[in-house]
Protein backbone atom coordinates (compact mmCIF):
# COMPACT_ATOMS: atom_id res chain seq x y z
CA UNK A 1 0.00 0.00 0.00
CA UNK A 2 0.92 3.57 -1.12
CA UNK A 3 1.18 6.63 1.61
CA UNK A 4 1.74 9.58 -0.04
CA UNK A 5 4.26 11.85 2.30
CA UNK A 6 3.08 15.45 3.03
CA UNK A 7 6.20 17.12 3.57
CA UNK A 8 6.45 20.31 1.44
CA UNK A 9 9.32 19.47 -1.30
CA UNK A 10 10.13 15.84 -0.21
CA UNK A 11 11.64 14.20 -3.53
CA UNK A 12 10.20 10.54 -2.63
CA UNK A 13 6.74 11.73 -1.77
CA UNK A 14 4.90 8.87 -3.80
CA UNK A 15 7.56 6.27 -3.14
CA UNK A 16 6.69 5.36 0.23
CA UNK A 17 5.04 1.56 -0.43
CA UNK A 18 4.64 -0.74 2.20
CA UNK A 19 3.80 -4.77 1.41
CA UNK A 20 2.45 -5.31 5.00
CA UNK A 21 -0.07 -2.87 4.89
CA UNK A 22 -2.18 -4.75 2.50
CA UNK A 23 -2.51 -7.05 5.27
CA UNK A 24 -6.27 -5.38 6.86
CA UNK A 25 -5.19 -6.03 10.43
CA UNK A 26 -1.31 -4.77 10.35
CA UNK A 27 -3.22 -2.06 8.52
CA UNK A 28 -5.81 -1.32 11.17
CA UNK A 29 -3.08 -1.35 14.44
CA UNK A 30 0.16 -0.23 13.24
CA UNK A 31 1.19 2.77 15.13
CA UNK A 32 2.86 4.64 12.25
CA UNK A 33 5.26 4.46 9.33
CA UNK A 34 7.54 7.06 8.07
CA UNK A 35 8.87 8.59 5.10
CA UNK A 36 11.80 6.52 3.40
CA UNK A 37 12.91 9.61 2.11
CA UNK A 38 12.81 12.23 5.00
CA UNK A 39 11.43 10.88 7.62
CA UNK A 40 8.06 12.13 7.89
CA UNK A 41 5.65 10.58 9.98
CA UNK A 42 2.81 9.11 7.25
CA UNK A 43 -0.35 8.01 9.29
CA UNK A 44 -1.85 11.22 9.78
CA UNK A 45 -3.26 11.84 13.61
CA UNK A 46 -2.95 8.12 14.00
CA UNK A 47 -5.43 7.11 10.89
CA UNK A 48 -5.29 9.08 8.20
CA UNK A 49 -3.63 7.84 5.23
CA UNK A 50 -2.70 10.31 2.42
CA UNK A 51 -2.80 8.90 -0.65
CA UNK A 52 -2.36 11.38 -3.96
CA UNK A 53 -1.90 14.75 -3.73
CA UNK A 54 -5.14 17.12 -5.03
CA UNK A 55 -4.23 20.58 -5.22
CA UNK A 56 -2.42 23.40 -4.15
CA UNK A 57 -4.40 26.73 -3.34
CA UNK A 58 -3.59 29.93 -1.48
CA UNK A 59 -2.19 29.00 1.89
CA UNK A 60 -3.19 25.07 1.63
CA UNK A 61 -1.93 21.80 -0.05
CA UNK A 62 -4.78 19.32 -0.44
CA UNK A 63 -4.68 15.32 -0.41
CA UNK A 64 -6.43 12.63 -0.72
CA UNK A 65 -6.53 10.19 2.33
CA UNK A 66 -8.67 6.91 3.75
CA UNK A 67 -9.64 6.73 7.08
CA UNK A 68 -8.38 3.35 8.30
CA UNK A 69 -10.66 3.80 11.80
CA UNK A 70 -13.17 3.70 8.95
CA UNK A 71 -15.03 0.11 8.42
CA UNK A 72 -14.25 0.86 4.90
CA UNK A 73 -11.53 3.17 4.49
CA UNK A 74 -13.53 6.15 3.62
CA UNK A 75 -12.10 8.57 1.58
CA UNK A 76 -11.69 12.65 2.82
CA UNK A 77 -9.90 15.27 2.25
CA UNK A 78 -6.47 16.22 3.96
CA UNK A 79 -5.30 20.00 3.76
CA UNK A 80 -2.25 20.70 4.90
CA UNK A 81 -1.25 24.21 5.71
CA UNK A 82 1.53 25.53 3.44
CA UNK A 83 2.04 29.03 2.84
CA UNK A 84 3.94 30.85 0.14
CA UNK A 85 7.20 31.24 0.95
CA UNK A 86 7.27 34.57 0.13
CA UNK A 87 4.55 35.73 3.00
CA UNK A 88 5.97 38.15 5.28
CA UNK A 89 5.77 37.44 9.54
CA UNK A 90 2.52 39.34 9.08
CA UNK A 91 1.06 37.20 5.99
CA UNK A 92 2.28 34.22 8.12
CA UNK A 93 0.32 35.22 11.13
CA UNK A 94 -2.58 35.95 9.18
CA UNK A 95 -2.86 32.71 6.60
CA UNK A 96 -2.31 30.64 9.77
CA UNK A 97 -5.20 31.81 11.37
CA UNK A 98 -7.83 31.89 8.44
CA UNK A 99 -6.50 28.30 7.89
CA UNK A 100 -7.51 27.64 11.78
CA UNK A 101 -10.83 29.93 11.26
CA UNK A 102 -11.80 27.04 8.28
CA UNK A 103 -11.66 24.59 10.46
CA UNK A 104 -14.24 26.60 13.14
CA UNK A 105 -16.26 27.45 9.77
CA UNK A 106 -16.44 24.29 8.43
CA UNK A 107 -17.08 22.46 11.83
CA UNK A 108 -19.92 25.32 12.38
CA UNK A 109 -21.66 25.38 8.58
CA UNK A 110 -20.42 22.15 7.23
CA UNK A 111 -21.99 20.22 9.62
CA UNK A 112 -25.17 21.48 9.00
CA UNK A 113 -25.65 22.08 5.62
CA UNK A 114 -25.37 18.91 3.00
CA UNK A 115 -23.98 21.58 0.63
CA UNK A 116 -20.97 22.54 2.54
CA UNK A 117 -18.29 19.51 2.94
CA UNK A 118 -18.42 18.76 7.07
CA UNK A 119 -15.38 18.88 9.07
CA UNK A 120 -13.52 15.78 10.63
CA UNK A 121 -10.73 16.45 12.37
CA UNK A 122 -8.13 19.49 12.93
CA UNK A 123 -4.49 18.92 14.69
CA UNK A 124 -1.16 19.95 14.65
CA UNK A 125 1.95 17.72 13.70
CA UNK A 126 5.36 17.82 14.97
CA UNK A 127 7.65 16.03 12.81
CA UNK A 128 11.82 16.06 12.97
CA UNK A 129 13.41 17.98 10.56
CA UNK A 130 14.71 17.56 7.50
CA UNK A 131 18.39 18.68 6.40
CA UNK A 132 18.09 20.36 10.31
CA UNK A 133 17.79 19.16 13.54
CA UNK A 134 15.12 21.71 14.59
CA UNK A 135 11.77 19.83 14.62
CA UNK A 136 8.68 21.44 12.08
CA UNK A 137 5.44 21.90 13.18
CA UNK A 138 2.27 21.29 10.76
CA UNK A 139 -1.68 22.21 10.22
CA UNK A 140 -4.19 19.92 9.29
CA UNK A 141 -7.96 19.92 8.44
CA UNK A 142 -9.84 16.75 7.86
CA UNK A 143 -12.58 17.11 5.83
CA UNK A 144 -15.32 14.94 3.69
CA UNK A 145 -14.50 14.59 0.25
CA UNK A 146 -16.50 15.14 -2.29
CA UNK A 147 -16.65 12.80 -5.28
CA UNK A 148 -17.20 14.59 -9.01
CA UNK A 149 -15.68 17.56 -10.73
CA UNK A 150 -15.55 21.18 -10.23
CA UNK A 151 -17.14 23.90 -12.24
CA UNK A 152 -13.51 24.92 -13.76
CA UNK A 153 -12.76 21.40 -15.18
CA UNK A 154 -16.66 20.86 -16.35
CA UNK A 155 -16.11 24.06 -18.46
CA UNK A 156 -13.02 23.08 -19.48
CA UNK A 157 -14.32 19.45 -20.81
CA UNK A 158 -17.73 20.34 -22.26
CA UNK A 159 -17.73 24.10 -23.23
CA UNK A 160 -19.37 27.35 -22.61
CA UNK A 161 -22.58 26.81 -20.08
CA UNK A 162 -26.31 27.39 -21.34
CA UNK A 163 -28.64 30.54 -19.68
CA UNK A 164 -30.53 27.70 -17.71
CA UNK A 165 -27.45 26.09 -16.91
CA UNK A 166 -26.09 28.94 -15.31
CA UNK A 167 -29.30 30.02 -13.72
CA UNK A 168 -29.18 26.55 -11.59
CA UNK A 169 -25.79 27.40 -10.53
CA UNK A 170 -26.31 30.94 -9.81
CA UNK A 171 -29.67 30.05 -7.57
CA UNK A 172 -28.16 26.99 -6.13
CA UNK A 173 -25.06 28.51 -4.87
CA UNK A 174 -27.47 31.37 -3.61
CA UNK A 175 -29.52 29.64 -1.65
CA UNK A 176 -26.05 28.10 0.09
CA UNK A 177 -24.62 32.01 0.46
CA UNK A 178 -28.37 32.73 1.92
CA UNK A 179 -27.15 29.86 4.80
CA UNK A 180 -23.67 31.33 5.12
CA UNK A 181 -24.44 34.58 5.36
CA UNK A 182 -26.95 33.92 7.89
CA UNK A 183 -24.10 32.38 9.92
CA UNK A 184 -22.34 35.79 9.81
CA UNK A 185 -20.25 34.37 7.61
CA UNK A 186 -18.44 35.69 3.98
CA UNK A 187 -16.71 33.16 2.04
CA UNK A 188 -14.81 35.72 -0.59
CA UNK A 189 -13.59 33.20 -2.55
CA UNK A 190 -16.30 32.37 -4.71
CA UNK A 191 -15.22 30.73 -8.22
CA UNK A 192 -15.26 27.63 -10.77
CA UNK A 193 -12.83 25.49 -8.88
CA UNK A 194 -14.66 26.23 -5.57
CA UNK A 195 -17.75 24.86 -6.74
CA UNK A 196 -18.02 21.01 -7.02
CA UNK A 197 -20.79 19.23 -8.50
CA UNK A 198 -20.83 15.19 -7.25
CA UNK A 199 -22.07 12.35 -9.28
CA UNK A 200 -25.34 13.25 -8.50
CA UNK A 201 -25.58 16.44 -10.20
CA UNK A 202 -26.17 18.17 -6.55
CA UNK A 203 -23.25 21.36 -6.37
CA UNK A 204 -21.35 22.33 -3.37
CA UNK A 205 -19.43 25.23 -2.51
CA UNK A 206 -15.86 24.32 -1.41
CA UNK A 207 -12.75 25.93 0.01
CA UNK A 208 -13.69 27.88 2.92
CA UNK A 209 -9.31 29.28 3.53
CA UNK A 210 -10.46 33.04 3.17
CA UNK A 211 -13.73 33.55 4.98
CA UNK A 212 -14.43 36.29 7.15
CA UNK A 213 -16.24 35.83 10.18
CA UNK A 214 -17.66 39.54 10.73
CA UNK A 215 -19.48 39.18 13.87
CA UNK A 216 -15.69 38.28 15.19
CA UNK A 217 -13.75 41.61 13.57
CA UNK A 218 -16.32 44.43 13.82
CA UNK A 219 -15.15 47.26 11.58
CA UNK A 220 -12.55 45.32 10.48
CA UNK A 221 -10.53 44.89 6.86
CA UNK A 222 -10.11 42.20 4.15
CA UNK A 223 -6.76 40.48 4.41
CA UNK A 224 -5.77 40.64 0.94
CA UNK A 225 -6.31 37.56 0.16
CA UNK A 226 -8.47 36.85 -2.70
CA UNK A 227 -8.38 35.26 -6.11
CA UNK A 228 -7.75 38.03 -9.42
CA UNK A 229 -10.60 38.78 -11.37
CA UNK A 230 -13.60 37.67 -9.09
CA UNK A 231 -12.73 40.13 -6.58
CA UNK A 232 -14.84 43.50 -6.66
CA UNK A 233 -12.39 46.55 -5.85
CA UNK A 234 -13.42 46.64 -2.02
CA UNK A 235 -11.82 43.65 -1.40
CA UNK A 236 -8.64 43.76 -3.75
CA UNK A 237 -8.49 47.22 -1.78
CA UNK A 238 -8.25 45.55 1.65
CA UNK A 239 -11.19 47.62 3.02
CA UNK A 240 -14.43 46.07 4.56
CA UNK A 241 -16.05 43.10 3.03
CA UNK A 242 -19.71 42.44 2.91
CA UNK A 243 -22.45 39.74 1.57
CA UNK A 244 -22.21 41.98 -1.90
CA UNK A 245 -18.96 40.84 -2.00
CA UNK A 246 -19.72 36.98 -2.80
CA UNK A 247 -22.53 38.05 -4.94
CA UNK A 248 -20.10 40.08 -6.95
CA UNK A 249 -17.71 36.94 -7.31
CA UNK A 250 -20.26 34.59 -7.49
CA UNK A 251 -21.67 36.86 -10.70
CA UNK A 252 -18.50 36.90 -11.88
CA UNK A 253 -18.22 32.70 -12.18
CA UNK A 254 -21.56 32.86 -14.03
CA UNK A 255 -20.04 35.36 -16.53
CA UNK A 256 -17.00 32.73 -17.29
CA UNK A 257 -18.78 29.89 -17.43
CA UNK A 258 -21.50 31.72 -19.91
CA UNK A 259 -18.16 32.74 -22.00
CA UNK A 260 -15.94 30.16 -21.34
CA UNK A 261 -13.18 33.50 -20.88
CA UNK A 262 -11.57 34.35 -17.94
CA UNK A 263 -12.46 37.52 -15.88
CA UNK A 264 -9.41 39.65 -17.22
CA UNK A 265 -10.75 38.68 -20.89
CA UNK A 266 -14.01 40.51 -19.62
CA UNK A 267 -13.41 43.21 -17.53
CA UNK A 268 -12.64 46.47 -19.70
CA UNK A 269 -10.25 47.96 -16.88
CA UNK A 270 -9.71 51.07 -18.81
CA UNK A 271 -13.47 51.88 -18.41
CA UNK A 272 -13.78 50.09 -15.06
CA UNK A 273 -16.79 48.01 -16.90
CA UNK A 274 -17.91 44.20 -17.94
CA UNK A 275 -18.32 44.23 -21.09
CA UNK A 276 -18.92 40.47 -21.73
CA UNK A 277 -22.80 40.53 -24.18
CA UNK A 278 -20.62 40.74 -27.22
CA UNK A 279 -20.13 37.38 -26.75
CA UNK A 280 -23.18 35.29 -25.33
CA UNK A 281 -26.60 35.93 -25.78
CA UNK A 282 -28.93 35.44 -22.83
CA UNK A 283 -32.17 37.37 -21.74
CA UNK A 284 -31.97 40.50 -20.64
CA UNK A 285 -33.51 39.86 -17.17
CA UNK A 286 -30.64 37.39 -16.34
CA UNK A 287 -27.96 40.12 -18.05
CA UNK A 288 -29.55 43.08 -15.66
CA UNK A 289 -29.47 40.90 -12.71
CA UNK A 290 -25.87 39.69 -12.94
CA UNK A 291 -24.94 43.81 -14.47
CA UNK A 292 -26.54 44.58 -10.72
CA UNK A 293 -24.61 41.95 -9.15
CA UNK A 294 -21.35 43.38 -10.73
CA UNK A 295 -21.50 47.06 -9.83
CA UNK A 296 -18.21 48.01 -8.44
CA UNK A 297 -20.02 50.02 -4.95
CA UNK A 298 -21.50 47.24 -2.91
CA UNK A 299 -24.68 49.35 -1.89
CA UNK A 300 -24.95 49.57 -5.55
CA UNK A 301 -25.22 45.85 -5.89
CA UNK A 302 -28.32 43.60 -4.27
CA UNK A 303 -27.68 43.59 -0.69
CA UNK A 304 -28.18 40.03 -0.04
CA UNK A 305 -28.60 36.42 -1.48
CA UNK A 306 -32.50 36.50 -1.00
CA UNK A 307 -32.85 39.60 -2.97
CA UNK A 308 -30.84 37.99 -5.86
CA UNK A 309 -33.55 34.60 -5.98
CA UNK A 310 -36.09 37.34 -5.79
CA UNK A 311 -34.90 38.94 -9.05
CA UNK A 312 -34.72 35.42 -10.66
CA UNK A 313 -37.80 34.39 -9.23
CA UNK A 314 -40.89 37.15 -9.61
CA UNK A 315 -44.23 36.44 -8.18
CA UNK A 316 -46.80 35.99 -11.48
CA UNK A 317 -49.70 37.59 -11.45
CA UNK A 318 -51.88 34.79 -9.91
CA UNK A 319 -49.10 33.81 -7.61
CA UNK A 320 -49.85 33.44 -3.66
CA UNK A 321 -47.05 33.87 -1.99
CA UNK A 322 -46.59 32.93 1.50
CA UNK A 323 -44.88 35.38 3.84
CA UNK A 324 -41.61 34.37 4.68
CA UNK A 325 -39.33 35.28 6.98
CA UNK A 326 -36.74 38.30 6.56
CA UNK A 327 -33.41 37.58 6.92
CA UNK A 328 -31.11 39.57 9.17
CA UNK A 329 -28.63 41.35 6.89
CA UNK A 330 -24.77 41.19 7.86
CA UNK A 331 -23.90 45.24 8.33
CA UNK A 332 -20.55 46.17 8.80
CA UNK A 333 -20.17 49.77 11.30
CA UNK A 334 -17.97 51.18 7.94
CA UNK A 335 -20.59 50.40 5.17
CA UNK A 336 -24.49 51.94 5.23
CA UNK A 337 -27.47 49.85 6.25
CA UNK A 338 -28.76 47.17 3.72
CA UNK A 339 -32.28 47.28 3.29
CA UNK A 340 -34.00 43.77 3.74
CA UNK A 341 -35.63 41.73 1.14
CA UNK A 342 -38.72 39.38 1.51
CA UNK A 343 -37.78 36.55 -0.18
CA UNK A 344 -40.72 35.89 -3.18
CA UNK A 345 -40.95 32.44 -5.26
CA UNK A 346 -43.20 31.39 -7.81
CA UNK A 347 -46.54 29.93 -7.12
CA UNK A 348 -46.68 26.07 -6.84
CA UNK A 349 -48.53 24.36 -9.64
CA UNK A 350 -51.48 23.22 -6.84
CA UNK A 351 -51.76 27.17 -5.65
CA UNK A 352 -51.93 28.84 -9.34
CA UNK A 353 -54.57 25.94 -10.83
CA UNK A 354 -56.47 26.77 -7.53
CA UNK A 355 -56.64 30.33 -8.23
CA UNK A 356 -57.09 30.13 -11.91
CA UNK A 357 -59.79 27.97 -10.54
CA UNK A 358 -61.54 30.25 -8.12
CA UNK A 359 -61.23 33.47 -10.62
CA UNK A 360 -62.75 31.57 -13.52
CA UNK A 361 -65.56 30.42 -11.27
CA UNK A 362 -66.37 34.43 -10.47
CA UNK A 363 -66.21 35.64 -13.99
CA UNK A 364 -68.76 33.25 -14.80
CA UNK A 365 -70.67 34.35 -11.97
CA UNK A 366 -70.32 37.86 -13.24
CA UNK A 367 -70.90 36.79 -16.31
CA UNK A 368 -74.38 35.82 -15.14
CA UNK A 369 -74.97 38.76 -13.05
CA UNK A 370 -74.34 41.08 -15.98
CA UNK A 371 -76.77 39.19 -18.45
CA UNK A 372 -79.71 39.14 -15.64
CA UNK A 373 -79.00 42.79 -15.41
CA UNK A 374 -79.85 43.40 -19.14
CA UNK A 375 -81.82 41.00 -19.33
CA UNK A 376 -84.45 42.91 -16.26
CA UNK A 377 -83.17 46.12 -16.49
CA UNK A 378 -81.88 46.45 -20.37
CA UNK A 379 -78.41 48.26 -18.51
CA UNK A 380 -76.35 48.99 -21.67
CA UNK A 381 -74.18 45.76 -22.61
CA UNK A 382 -70.78 48.32 -22.56
CA UNK A 383 -71.53 49.71 -19.39
CA UNK A 384 -71.76 46.06 -18.54
CA UNK A 385 -69.10 44.49 -19.71
CA UNK A 386 -66.80 47.06 -17.86
CA UNK A 387 -68.22 46.13 -14.39
CA UNK A 388 -67.20 42.98 -15.51
CA UNK A 389 -63.43 43.43 -16.14
CA UNK A 390 -63.21 46.12 -13.18
CA UNK A 391 -64.96 43.27 -11.08
CA UNK A 392 -62.32 40.61 -12.55
CA UNK A 393 -59.32 42.73 -11.77
CA UNK A 394 -60.23 43.62 -8.24
CA UNK A 395 -60.61 39.99 -7.63
CA UNK A 396 -57.41 39.48 -9.24
CA UNK A 397 -55.65 42.61 -7.40
CA UNK A 398 -57.46 41.54 -4.17
CA UNK A 399 -55.53 37.73 -4.49
CA UNK A 400 -52.10 39.19 -5.09
CA UNK A 401 -52.26 41.46 -1.67
CA UNK A 402 -53.82 38.68 0.29
CA UNK A 403 -56.91 40.33 1.13
CA UNK A 404 -58.40 36.76 -0.32
CA UNK A 405 -56.36 33.68 0.76
CA UNK A 406 -56.33 30.30 -0.64
CA UNK A 407 -58.31 27.67 1.01
CA UNK A 408 -61.49 28.47 2.97
CA UNK A 409 -61.74 31.61 1.26
CA UNK A 410 -62.20 29.86 -2.13
CA UNK A 411 -65.14 27.76 -1.28
CA UNK A 412 -66.71 29.99 1.30
CA UNK A 413 -67.14 33.61 -1.74
CA UNK A 414 -68.28 30.74 -4.65
CA UNK A 415 -71.22 29.99 -2.29
CA UNK A 416 -72.24 33.16 -1.36
CA UNK A 417 -71.92 34.44 -5.06
CA UNK A 418 -74.01 31.74 -5.83
CA UNK A 419 -76.87 32.37 -3.41
CA UNK A 420 -76.84 36.28 -4.16
CA UNK A 421 -76.86 35.14 -7.93
CA UNK A 422 -80.08 32.87 -7.04
CA UNK A 423 -81.90 35.27 -5.98
CA UNK A 424 -81.72 37.42 -8.62
CA UNK A 425 -82.16 34.59 -11.49
CA UNK A 426 -84.96 32.98 -9.33
CA UNK A 427 -87.55 35.21 -11.44
CA UNK A 428 -85.85 34.63 -14.97
CA UNK A 429 -85.78 31.07 -14.21
CA UNK A 430 -82.10 30.27 -15.61
CA UNK A 431 -80.81 27.64 -13.07
CA UNK A 432 -79.05 26.09 -15.76
CA UNK A 433 -77.12 28.88 -16.30
CA UNK A 434 -76.26 29.42 -13.06
CA UNK A 435 -75.15 25.47 -12.48
CA UNK A 436 -73.18 25.03 -15.99
CA UNK A 437 -71.78 28.94 -16.91
CA UNK A 438 -69.00 29.20 -13.69
CA UNK A 439 -67.99 25.72 -13.89
CA UNK A 440 -67.53 26.39 -17.60
CA UNK A 441 -65.25 29.16 -16.96
CA UNK A 442 -63.72 27.94 -14.29
CA UNK A 443 -62.72 24.90 -16.08
CA UNK A 444 -61.95 27.24 -19.09
CA UNK A 445 -59.43 28.91 -16.80
CA UNK A 446 -57.63 25.95 -15.73
CA UNK A 447 -56.69 25.06 -19.07
CA UNK A 448 -55.16 28.23 -20.18
CA UNK A 449 -53.53 28.64 -17.04
CA UNK A 450 -51.65 25.14 -17.56
CA UNK A 451 -51.37 25.65 -21.30
CA UNK A 452 -49.34 28.84 -20.51
CA UNK A 453 -47.22 27.15 -17.59
CA UNK A 454 -46.62 24.26 -19.69
CA UNK A 455 -45.46 26.57 -23.18
CA UNK A 456 -43.68 28.67 -20.02
CA UNK A 457 -41.46 25.14 -19.01
CA UNK A 458 -40.55 24.46 -22.60
CA UNK A 459 -39.89 27.67 -23.82
CA UNK A 460 -37.47 28.34 -20.73
CA UNK A 461 -36.02 24.62 -21.23
CA UNK A 462 -35.04 25.40 -24.84
CA UNK A 463 -33.52 29.48 -24.19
Amino acid sequence: MKIYCTRPGCLGADRNNFIDLEDQMTLKTVQQKFCTTCGMPLILDGRYLPERLLGKGGFGTAFLAKDRRSPTLKYCVVKQFQPSSDFNSQQLATAQMLFEREAHVLEQLGNTHPQIPDLFAYFPLEAPGWHSSKPQQFFYIVQEYINGENLETELAAKGQFSEAEVQEVLEEILKILEFVHDHDVIHRDIKPSNIMRDYQGRLHLLDFGAVKQVTQSPGGTSTGIYSLGFAPPEQMRGYTVFPSTDLYALAATCLVLLTGKEPQELFDSYSDQWRWKQFVSVSDELAAILDKMLLPTPSDRFGSAPQVLSALNPPSILAIPQPSPVPSPVVSPRTTQLQPAVSNRFASPLELLSGAAFTGFELGVFSCLGFALFKVFNINPILLLVLILVGLSGLILAQYHHWIERGIDFIIIPFISIGILYFILLKLKFYLILIIVPLITAIFAVAVTALFRLVYLILQRIL
